[in-house]
């Protein structure tokens, strides 16, 4: 049974970090490209980052580019997201899967919320 825990989200002031990490179960997680997505209420998941299976390949969208980074632990079955300088327009549930999405996959998200 495959299982995608994210955790790391919460609130964080404008200008702050979190770290959010994926747990990955239930298939090969080292075989896969992964990504983490983000959902605003009422909107389609866009994919945020992406990285290759081996991590020698690493993609983001514009709005966070400079800004987070993806990583991943093969050894541990963890994907992360390292996200600086946040902005209220990160607000959002972060989700990860592989790249690209697989719709059995999807985890229950963790939310992330920039306010001051």
């Amino acid at each position: 049974q495959v299982q995608l825990v994210e955790s790391g989200g919460g609130l964080a002031k404008p200008g702050g970090s979190l770290r959010l990490s994926c747990t990955a179960s239930g298939f090969t997680f080292s075989y896969y490209a992964m990504a983490w997505y983000r959902q605003y209420p009422r909107k389609e998941r866009e994919l945020v980052a992406a990285i290759t299976s081996t991590g020698g390949d690493r993609n983001y969208r514009d709005s966070v580019n400079g800004r987070f980074t993806i990583s991943r632990d093969n050894a541990k079955n963890t994907v992360f997201l390292q996200m600086n300088s946040l902005q209220p327009e990160d607000t959002a549930v972060y989700y990860c899967n592989t790249n690209p999405y697989k719709n059995a996959y999807w985890g229950q998200g963790t939310r992330v919320t920039v306010s001051s």
